[in-house]
């Protein structure tokens, strides 16, 4: 109950004195500061998914339009004009804002330019999106004395020209996108029988022609008119269900089946210090997070020109893949301020903010360094928990149901869960080997699969720190 009463902000008693009132300074600041934290993040991305939505546009182009067209309107007045400078644009909008002589011209003047603009805007963004579906750049020779041809210049200049001038944000982009074409049946038959026929004989090519042509003829007209549909409703008519069926769907371990890995550098080597490296990662990777929730970063573009999607990055912090009986689900949480370490068969939840503000390294490297000190054993069953995320789905997603419903089972899982990330510290370096061929082995299976035990597989990524100072990453890959 300990913990129970030192978690309770503020009380209250009725006693024969009056009533006496009891707070804690320190959570009810820790409250004051996560909802300033929320709210202030809610209100940038909301400030961000205007400036998305107004791209190409920008807060001086609405600025040089409402100047303009107010110009004009002072230029016909001040000369007396009788022909209208704004082409009928500030009569219109007079019909509808009836005040004052002087403060009617500037305000149908101002709305008539914030008109004008946001035109201007819906014609660019439309325009890109079309520039957007030329592929002819793909094919362009590149390299030293190689030339493009005249399509593609002026194809870049007019991609130019519709992105506007103002610096893409990072999700600037995704509604100028083209949409993933969709192919005729025909054509998908006849990949699908050319990327076959190297495997099969004579006489087993020709009755996969004869089952192609059946398809073609048949059940795949019917399914063709179903993604015709669904291509006129989504911007991409695949993806929901890839990550549906190819991975959240797959009942088979993900730990080796489906999660991806990467290593360190080879020759940079920046500390041996094991807690100094996890810090210095770690703050790294939340100075990332913050990058992409302010969409600070710039949306990778291909050959300097045509912008990649960029869904993916909202996805990759604060993320979990939950089991379920016959299909995973992938959530998101909208925030978090903590971190999973798992060092030894332990768990240990690590706050990273405080008054709002991101810990530093050397204040991380603290919270590792008395983690790696921390001597207690784990508590029964907790060294092997971590297996429960490397095995098959099924019987994970039952456990879950069974003993992860209430009490201090459910609040860990939940710290686990909704954490940024997970970190693994290591007890072992896991060196290279001396033979040139193996020289990689043992550190790449450290980072593919541990021990089995030592991962939260469901996470989005695992960062994974061994004792010498090296890192990697185990990453979950249907979010990516």
């Amino acid at each position: 109950m300990a913990e129970a009463h030192s978690a309770v902000a503020f009380s209250f008693s009725v006693t024969h004195e009056g009533v006496q009132l009891d707070y804690d300074r320190e959570v009810l600041n820790l409250i004051f500061f996560s909802g300033w934290r929320s709210w202030k993040r809610s209100l940038n991305r909301l400030s961000n998914n205007i400036r998305c939505g107004l791209f190409p546009g920008s807060l001086t182009g609405v600025t040089l339009s409402v100047g303009v067209v107010n110009s004009l309107e002072f230029l016909k007045i001040y000369n007396d004009l009788k022909f209208d400078t704004t082409l009928g644009l500030v009569p219109y909008f007079q019909k509808y804002i009836r005040i004052s002589e002087p403060l009617q011209n500037i305000a149908c003047a101002t709305v008539g330019g914030v008109v004008v603009w946001m035109g201007i805007v819906v014609v660019l963004k439309y325009s890109l999106k079309a520039l957007l579906m030329y592929k002819g750049w793909m094919y362009e020779a590149r390299g030293r004395g190689s030339r493009t041809s005249w399509t593609t210049r002026i194809w870049y200049v007019l991609v130019k020209i519709a992105s506007g001038f103002p610096r893409p944000m990072l999700y600037s982009y995704q509604g100028s996108l083209p949409s993933l074409p969709l192919p005729a049946v025909k054509d998908t038959m006849r990949r699908y029988l050319r990327s076959v026929r190297p495997l099969l004989e004579d006489k087993n090519y020709s009755r996969m022609e004869r089952l192609a042509g059946e398809f073609e003829s048949g059940i795949g007209r019917k399914l063709q008119r179903y993604l015709v549909l669904k291509s006129w409703w989504s911007t991409n008519y695949v993806s929901d269900w890839w990550e549906e069926y190819v991975y959240l769907r797959g009942r088979a371990p993900i730990m080796i089946n489906s999660n991806f890995y990467g290593t360190d550098a080879i020759i940079v080597h920046p500390t041996f210090v094991q807690s100094a490296r996890a810090a210095n990662v770690c703050h790294a990777a939340f100075i990332f997070r913050r990058q992409i929730d302010r969409q600070e970063l710039m949306p990778i573009m291909a050959s300097g020109t045509v912008p990649l999607c960029s869904a993916q990055y909202e996805r990759t912090f604060n993320t979990c893949r939950l089991p379920g009986v016959d299909s995973d689900k992938l959530v998101h949480f909208g925030d978090s301020t903590h971190i999973v370490v798992m060092h030894n068969g332990r768990f240990f939840k690590v706050p990273c903010y405080y008054k709002g503000q991101l810990l530093a390294p050397v204040e991380l490297q603290i919270q590792f360094d008395r983690i790696l000190q921390n001597k207690t054993q784990p508590d029964d069953g907790e060294k092997l928990l971590g297996a429960l995320t490397a095995g098959p789905r099924r019987p994970w997603a039952q456990a879950r149901e069974r003993f992860f419903r209430t009490g201090v089972n459910r609040a860990s899982l939940m710290a686990i869960e909704r954490a940024a990330f997970v970190v693994a510290l290591e007890t072992d370096s896991s060196p290279y080997n001396a033979d040139p061929g193996t020289v990689l082995d043992d550190f790449v299976h450290t980072m593919l699969h541990g021990k089995g035990y030592d991962r939260w597989f469901d996470k989005s990524f695992n960062i994974i720190v061994m004792e010498n100072g090296r890192i990697g990453f185990n990453a979950e890959h249907g979010w990516a």
